[in-house]
Formats: structure tokens, sequence, C-alpha cells
């Protein structure tokens, strides 16, 4: 009977650290890779939401226009403002104020199917504000449209005149459009021309 040897070969020590090494590299490799993909889905879910923040806006910019009626409202001093559709001269008025129908009254209240809307600029913030009546009372709290807004520029188009103002008669109450132009953050300039329906 012949008894033989056993040799029982293991890793050395330089190959255990080489791919110790080895898994090292892999593993921060992924790891930097998964950071990637986590920063990208951020960043396009946030822009995304701006995306849809400026769709918002811009609808509702469009809703409120296409419905102006010729109704004019009156100031703090009981006297109708000067044409249905207003665009603020200073930086304490509102940026555009008009009078729209087609506006839903919830539990059927004791008041008009018309909606007074301002639009204003609160430092960067473009706000949307109505009000419960059309001539005084204080208005219902103010809906934030879009942040990140500067340099807003609001014109009035009738026939071929632009200007902050138009010329309201019995004929023609109402201007044809109403062209606004803003700075937005991560986005740049834009312009929007919005056609009066009853214009």
């Amino acid at each position: 009977m012949s008894l033989r040897a056993s040799s029982c070969e293991g890793f050395t020590l330089v190959e255990v650290l080489v791919a110790v090494a080895v898994f090292a590299l892999i593993s921060a490799a992924g790891v930097l890779v998964l950071t990637q993909v986590v920063d990208a889905r951020f960043s396009i879910k946030g822009h995304a939401a701006r995306v849809a923040e400026l769709q918002r806006t811009t609808s509702m910019l469009h809703a409120d226009v296409s419905q102006v009626v010729p109704r004019r409202t009156r100031g703090i001093s009981g006297r109708p403002f000067p044409a249905p559709v207003i665009v603020g001269q200073t930086a304490d008025q509102p940026l555009l104020t008009l009078v729209r129908a087609g506006w839903s009254n919830p539990e059927n209240e004791d008041r008009s199917s018309l909606q007074k809307v301002e639009y204003r600029l609160v430092e960067d913030r473009l706000e949307r504000r109505t009000y419960r009546y059309l001539d005084g009372g204080s208005p219902n709290p103010s809906q934030v449209l879009y942040r990140g807004v500067s340099d807003v520029r609001i014109t009035l188009i009738q026939g071929q005149s632009e200007g902050p103002g138009y010329l309201s008669s019995s004929e023609r109450p109402l201007p044809d459009a109403v062209r606004i132009r803003m700075r937005l953050e991560g986005y740049g300039s834009i312009e929007m021309l919005l056609l009066v329906a009853g214009g």
C-alpha cells in the first residue's frame, strides 16, 4: 500500500489583493453610474415639473384672455376703469386686469358668473388673483402660477396699433389681442400672443 502526499493549493496573498482591487474598481464604477442615473432622474423630474408649470400658466392666461367680456370694473375710488382690459403702468399696479366669463359658480352662491382677474408680479412670482365680486370687496388668496419670472411686458393690440392701452369704444370695447413678453429662469425670453374672442 502506497501513500501519496496530497497537496492543497490556495490563493496567494498577491492574488487575493488583485481580486479585491478589481472588485473595488468595479464597485466604484457601478456606484458612479448609479449616482449619475439618480442625478439625471431628479434633473429630468425637476425639468418636467417646470414644463408642467409653464403649460399651466400659458393655459390659464389663454383661458382668461379668450373669455374676456366688455365689462368695466371700478377701482377703490368707485370710478370705473377707462377700459375693460387694463395693463398696469407702475410697479404697484397689477400687470393685467380683466373680467372674464365662463367661470363656474360653486354652490350657486348669490354672485355674478363673471369674474374679475388680476395678474401680478410679486418678487419673482407670477401670481393670479381673483375677486369674489366684480366691484369692491377684497381679493381671494393669490395663486402662484410660475416662479423665476422677471421683466414682464404686456401690450394690447387693436388694429394696427400696439401699446399699453387701447381705445375702448361702444363699437370696439375690447382689444384684438394681448401680447405678453417675459423672462423665465431656465428658459430665457418667451413671448405669447393671445387672441381676445370678442375683440
